[in-house]
This record gives C-alpha cells, sequence and structure tokens, in this order.
C-alpha cells in the first residue's frame, strides 16, 4: 500500500486536470451509496463525521472518512479533516492512502468551477469569495480555469481571514482585496461562491443582480445555510446531484418557504455533463449552483493522483 503525503496530493492535481476528470466522471457516473452520518460528541465538543464510499468500473473502490467541527475555528484550526483509503475493486486490496484534506479542497472548488462553466456568462470577470478556508483558498483558481476572472473580492466573518487570503491571491496573480461590506461586494459581482461552514444566511436574493451566478459549496447538513430564501425564487436552480435537496439547508429552506419544489431544481451535474439539461439560457438570468459534495468526486481525485504518483514512479 502506497502512502501519498500531503505534497505529492497537491503536486499532482491541477484545475486544467480536475475539471476535465470531474466532467468525465459525471456523465460516465460510478456507484456511490448513500454516505453515512454520525454525531459526533466528547465531553462539550460536538462534531459530525461522513464515511463515503464509491467505485467504479475503472476497478478502484475508495472511502473518505471526513471530520467537521465548525467550532475549530476558535482553536485556530480548520473545521475539516480527512483522510482517503483507495482500495482495488476488483481485488479489494488496499492500494494507497492519499491526503483527503487536499483531495477535499481541490474537488470541492473543481466541481464549482465544472459548475460554472455550465453556469456562469461567459464574460465573467469578477468573482467574491465568502469564506477563507482551505477550500475558499481554491476557488479563484479553479473559477479562472473556466472563466476570464479579472478581479476578487473576499468576504469572511473574521475580517482577518479575508485579508490573507486576499493578500495570498495577490500573490498568485489576482486583483484581489478584502471586502469589508458584504451587500456591496455581492451587488458587484459576477460569480459569488460561498465556502462556509455558516448555519445563518449570508447572501440575500435582493443582492443578486441579473446575470449573476450564485456558487454555494460550503454547507451540506440540514441545520447549515449560506443564503436567504429570496436567492431562490425565481432563480435557475441547479445541484451537483440528487443528495443535495435532501440534504442542503438552503434548498429545504426555500422549500418550506413555498418559493423552490424539488421538481423546479433545472438539473444536476450528470445531467449538464451528459447534455441531457441546457445550462444558462441567457446572459440575463440568475444561476444557481447548490452543492454539497459526492464520493465520485473524491474517487476521482484520489484515482487521478495515484495513477500520477504511480506513473512518475514507474518512469
Amino acid at each position: 500500500m502506497r502512502f501519498i503525503d500531503t505534497d505529492q496530493t497537491r503536486d499532482a492535481l491541477s484545475f486544467d486536470a480536475v475539471i476535465p476528470a470531474l466532467r468525465d466522471a459525471f456523465r460516465d457516473g460510478a456507484t456511490v451509496p448513500p454516505r453515512h452520518v454520525h454525531a459526533i460528541q466528547s465531553g462539550n465538543a460536538h462534531g459530525t463525521s461522513l464515511i463515503m464510499p464509491a467505485w467504479s468500473d475503472r476497478g478502484y473502490f475508495g472511502v473518505k472518512i471526513i471530520n467537521i467541527f465548525p467550532e475549530n475555528t476558535h482553536q485556530g484550526l480548520p473545521g475539516l479533516h480527512a483522510t482517503y483509503n483507495l482500495y482495488s475493486a476488483t481485488t479489494g486490496v488496499p492500494i494507497a492512502q492519499v491526503d483527503g484534506d487536499v483531495v477535499t479542497a481541490y474537488r470541492t472548488a473543481g466541481a464549482a468551477a465544472l459548475g460554472a462553466d455550465y453556469l456562469a456568462r461567459a464574460d465573467a470577470d469578477t468573482l467574491l469569495i465568502v469564506g477563507s478556508g482551505r477550500i475558499a483558498g481554491l476557488v479563484a483558481q479553479a473559477m479562472r480555469s473556466v472563466r476570464p476572472i479579472r478581479r476578487v473580492l473576499v468576504w469572511n466573518v473574521r475580517a482577518a481571514g479575508a485579508e490573507k487570503l486576499a493578500e495570498q491571491l495577490r500573490g498568485q496573480g489576482f486583483d484581489a482585496q478584502a471586502a469589508g461590506d458584504l451587500e456591496d461586494a455581492t451587488r458587484q459581482a459576477d460569480i459569488i461562491s460561498c465556502a462556509t461552514l455558516s448555519t445563518v444566511p449570508l447572501i440575500q436574493g435582493a443582492w443578486l443582480r441579473p446575470g449573476a451566478h450564485l456558487d454555494l459549496i460550503g454547507s451540506f447538513t440540514p441545520a447549515m445555510r449560506e443564503t436567504d430564501t429570496a436567492c431562490f425564487d425565481g432563480t435557475a436552480v441547479y445541484v451537483d446531484t440528487d443528495e443535495a435537496p435532501t440534504k442542503s439547508g438552503d434548498l429545504l429552506s426555500a422549500f418550506d418557504a413555498g418559493v423552490l419544489t424539488p421538481a423546479g431544481i433545472r438539473g444536476n451535474l450528470h445531467q449538464l455533463a451528459a447534455g441531457q439539461v441546457p445550462g444558462r439560457r441567457d446572459d440575463g438570468e440568475i444561476t444557481v449552483f447548490k452543492a454539497v459534495g459526492s464520493a465520485l468526486e473524491d474517487l476521482t481525485l484520489a484515482t487521478l493522483v495515484y495513477e500520477a504518483v504511480n506513473g512518475q514512479a514507474d518512469a
């Protein structure tokens, strides 16, 4: 069994490879059982652990365990920690352990960019990132792979986090700055990408300008919300998988408010990638992409990493 460390995992991934691999994976499909969800409590600490298996006809079987502890932020720790084990789908033999944190960040940002490739305006060049964590830090790179991103605004509930991420993005060649006012930043943005663990609405539907694309990739449980229900009222709503309408607090709240029904969701990433449903229909409509993540994405990237590292070793 090969151990692939953090640096090796990161070095094996680029969005120029990740996004096409995800597009192919969503088009072709894999076996993805429902995730197992466990509430973890130890003393006064509370978290959630997800166990996410998937396997494909390519001969790989993988399992990710990801632990979500939102209160970690008060200790200066990331809220998410993950491990990923890859096996042979034909023999069950362990093949590799890959850095699950890196895989999770790249697959989440990559899936967001894949959604934006179908749903954002072709000329979208101003990106607002809401959040400043590990995933938020990759969103600009991912979006730049599919749209001509020129300017990046960063807002975070703790201003220091937004300042730090904006500085990092400037070092990557982006025209980036921290935004002090979320409403003002939202009204300027062509793409708004939310990557938080918020349980209270952050983005208001009234702030979205015509032609905007709202990307929601942070929340993934019924208790989490990044938007108010107006964001789903009269907008073109898409999801990553059919799990989203049962897991997303944003969608469930919109259903309860009567502004959206499950039947009103236009499609998912499989349908978009397979050409079964259209994406954005005109430059004036507001599109929304709600993702809760899929083990298909994790398997795809872990396979990408393993084959890259294994190929390097054999060369």
